[in-house]
């Protein structure tokens, strides 16, 4: 063997993200630029001139092989299929609007208040069953 790993699979068809829970988005780019997203990236925290559902898209990522990714065109609008982290379910980084574990609802206000700060197009302060601070003002009860 030349030290390289071969893997060799079935002929049956291999089932991505098998059993987790999926979303599906309707997306519209109302950039001036082509938006592309890899297939890992918080779906949440992608480009602010993506109009989507942002409060749906927390904790997901596309649904896609690992490394590939969807472009979206400025003016396309296309439906995308989402899925759930899985793992530590802990994210840092990216657009700088999750720093913490998804599980947590002081970790999901936060966010929801930077999302709306910066200006990203569907984050919207409606109110999340189960998570205090997301209603209509952003502070209060929900």
């Amino acid at each position: 063997m030349s030290g390289s790993a071969r893997y060799l699979y079935g002929d049956d068809p291999v089932e991505l993200n098998a059993g987790r829970p999926k979303a599906r988005l309707t997306v519209s780019n109302t950039g001036d630029r082509a938006v592309q997203v890899g297939s890992h990236y918080h779906f949440y925290e992608v480009n602010r001139a993506l109009d989507f559902d942002r409060n749906r898209a927390y904790g997901m990522h596309l649904d896609l092989p690992a490394g590939t990714a969807v472009r979206f065109e400025p003016g396309d609008t296309r439906e995308v299929e989402l899925t759930t982290y899985a793992g530590h379910r802990r994210l840092v980084g990216f657009s700088g609007l999750v720093d913490g574990g998804l599980g947590s609802a002081d970790t999901r206000v936060r966010a929801l208040e930077r999302a709306v700060a910066r200006g990203f197009l569907g984050a919207r302060r409606e109110p999340v069953p189960g998570v205090r601070g997301t209603g209509e003002h952003g502070g209060g009860e929900s």
